[in-house]
């Protein structure tokens, strides 16, 4: 069982250095955090959706820009599409799973704001119609995918894709990206200062 430990370890440190080594992902990364400080700063929104682990990735993200993720500074607005229960399940149970993003992206998305679509395959269906219409409606898009980007890396202004098709090691790789995200969004809205100082434990 210590041997499978390692073998996972070494697998995931393994996805996380071809990140490291990878330029298109940290200019993606930084494109992505600058359209997202821009619509904030102009008074828009960042939505995020995924499903599964992903959709918890979504919630984790849109609670570091409201509360903070290194240093105090003030609240930035994000959504994570996936915390509504009532809200997803009447629009499973009355139209379609497939539909549970895009009906909210359609409620509550506005032309400037920022959607970000996170799917390990990059073929999750309900992200690809919310990614579809947040394209009409003239918001920003940006996918968080794996497995060579799949069917939304045609559908995104700018893709973050973590070059591995297992699950897991690409869900450890979006949690590294997505935090490192959140810190270039405060640097970019607040200045160079926010971000230097690491949150510590006792705080």
């Amino acid at each position: 069982m210590t041997d499978l430990v390692k073998r996972q370890l070494a697998q995931s440190i393994a996805t996380m250095t071809r990140v490291l080594r990878d330029e298109s992902i940290h200019q993606a990364l930084v494109s992505a955090a600058r359209i997202t400080s821009d619509a904030m700063q102009s008074g828009h929104k960042l939505l995020v959706c995924g499903n599964g682990g992903s959709a918890a990735d979504a919630q984790h993200l849109a609670a570091e820009f409201v509360a903070r993720l290194t240093v105090d500074r003030p609240a930035l607005r994000a959504i994570a599409l996936t915390t509504d229960s009532s809200v997803l399940t009447a629009v499973g149970n009355d139209h379609a799973y497939e539909k549970i993003f895009e009906r909210q992206v359609e409620a509550l998305g506005q032309s400037g704001d920022v959607l970000l679509a996170i799917s390990t395959s990059g073929n999750s269906r309900n992200c690809v119609k919310a990614l579809r219409l947040a394209q009409t409606l003239g918001l920003r898009t940006i996918a968080f995918t794996g497995n060579h980007g799949g069917v939304m890396k045609n559908l995104a202004e700018i893709n973050i894709i973590v070059p591995s098709e297992t699950t897991m090691n690409i869900q450890e790789s979006h949690l590294a990206l997505e935090h490192i995200l959140c810190m270039l969004v405060e640097r970019f809205t607040f200045g160079e200062e926010f971000g230097e100082r690491p949150r510590l434990l006792s705080e």
